[in-house]
């Protein structure tokens, strides 16, 4: 038996029996012994996500033995991959090819199967989150068959396992749309939040990425503008001493401190933030897209994010920002903002319309529940979508009237798995039983 924990320590599990298949064949027999069994299964990914979607009840799957690039198509850019390979692993084997996916989030801890799953997105305003660059998938589901999904064949699978929170079954293998590799110039500068707000939709149409950080008790935001290059632009990347004080010192160990400085004397916090956002310095760089776009985060922190429609982001934000002024709350970490097109995904935070983004994180030592409780209150006025592995407390009767298909995906989940051999507490919760 074993014992698993996620990344932030907000979910846990003992005495779980841990299978390892290393193969799809026996990853099919492992899920089918287990479902004749009466066993709850769930693949546990790199356990990255807040919530609990991937907390193990009785058995996890651990994936590490399908971890590899399958099949790449440099022509057509098409690539299969492993489910269990991480992002990390993925990106440079893509590089090795001279592909690259067209966008990425910030981290890139997870693996890909898990990041699908739970709708990790980037930032890019005509740009979907990772979902939509898979093009097909294989999943097996609890009698141990394994289904090959695309919008072709089974399209209505596809259309719910691209984010499915595991409820469906493992996926085994994904095939990607890649694109050819492209460098970014990353445009890296501190801007008053008001003139950042004013001209959100410039920003956001005029880049090809585009998000910004908000330093709560403060008036000043970080932009991130990340742009393809021209033909024959050459790499320059941020030198090696100015990338370790900027990405490791001053973003993991310095804020390490000033976080534990902030649990002890909590009424620093706002002079500190004061002091982080005036440290701010502007950086311009070109590197390789997944070297741009994913940074190394190792500060523990909770996290809670919504999607709105894109319309509204600002005012959300200036609420946001009324209630912190308002509050006693202190929040040492930095608001976030990105962008999203629409896709059709049913399950997608942004199915059927442009979408922004609002992630906030407090620190782990640090009480969060005033906090995220408001700003789920004002979301809900804007109908706003949780993230599905980040912290919120919706159930499947709030979830049904924000996503239109809801009631379509529950209807594919009775028909693969109506003993629920894939559920966990979590998925009671936002799916029922």
């Amino acid at each position: 038996m074993s014992t698993w924990r996620n990344w932030s320590g907000t979910e846990s599990a003992t005495g779980v029996e841990a299978l390892r298949p290393g193969s799809v064949d026996e990853l099919a027999a492992a899920v089918k012994t287990a479902a004749e069994q009466g066993k709850k299964l769930k693949p546990v990914g790199s356990g990255h996500s807040f919530t609990g979607c991937s907390v193990p009840t009785e058995a996890m799957i651990q994936l590490d033995g399908l971890s590899s690039i399958i099949h790449a198509d440099r022509e057509s850019g098409r690539v299969t991959v492993g489910a269990g390979t991480g992002l990390r692993k993925l990106n440079a084997g893509l590089a090795a090819f001279d592909l690259a996916m067209a966008n990425l989030g910030d981290i890139d801890k997870q693996t890909i199967s898990g990041a699908i799953s739970t709708g990790t997105h980037g930032t890019g305003a005509k740009l979907g989150g990772l979902a939509t660059q898979i093009v097909g998938l294989d999943l097996v589901t609890a009698d141990g068959s394994v289904l090959h999904c695309s919008a072709e064949e089974n399209p209505d699978v596809f259309a719910a396992a691209r984010i499915s929170v595991g409820a469906l079954g493992v996926i085994s293998s994904l095939t990607l749309q890649c694109v050819p590799a492209f460098l970014l110039r990353a445009q890296e500068m501190p801007m008053p939040l008001g003139e950042v707000l004013d001209d959100f939709d410039e920003f956001a149409d005029g880049n090809d990425h585009f998000e910004f950080y908000w330093f709560p008790h403060t008036g000043l935001a970080l932009t991130k503008r990340n742009n393809r290059v021209g033909a024959g632009v050459p790499a320059a990347p941020v030198g090696r001493v100015r990338g370790w004080i900027d990405d490791e010192l001053l973003s993991n160990k310095v804020f390490e401190l000033t976080n534990r400085l902030g649990v002890r004397r909590p009424a620093l916090v706002p002079r500190i933030n004061q002091l982080a956002s005036r440290a701010l310095s502007a950086r311009h760089y070109v590197d390789a897209s997944y070297k741009v776009f994913c940074s190394e985060r190792n500060v523990v922190f909770r996290e809670s994010e919504y999607a709105v429609p894109r319309e509204h982001v600002v005012d959300v934000v200036r609420r946001l920002r009324q209630w912190i002024d308002a509050s006693n709350e202190r929040i040492p970490f930095p608001i976030e903002v990105r962008v999203a097109a629409a896709d059709d995904i049913w399950l997608s935070t942004a199915f059927g319309r442009e979408t922004a983004y609002v992630a906030i994180h407090q620190y782990h030592r640090l009480p969060h529940d005033p906090y995220f409780r408001a700003f789920e209150n004002i979301v809900a006025d804007y109908d706003g979508r949780p993230h599905w592995g980040k912290l919120h407390t919706l159930t499947a009767d709030d979830l049904r009237t924000r996503y239109p298909r809801f009631d379509d995906f529950l209807a594919v989940r009775d028909r693969l798995d109506p003993q629920r051999t894939f559920e966990n507490p979590y998925t009671r919760q936002v799916f029922g039983s």
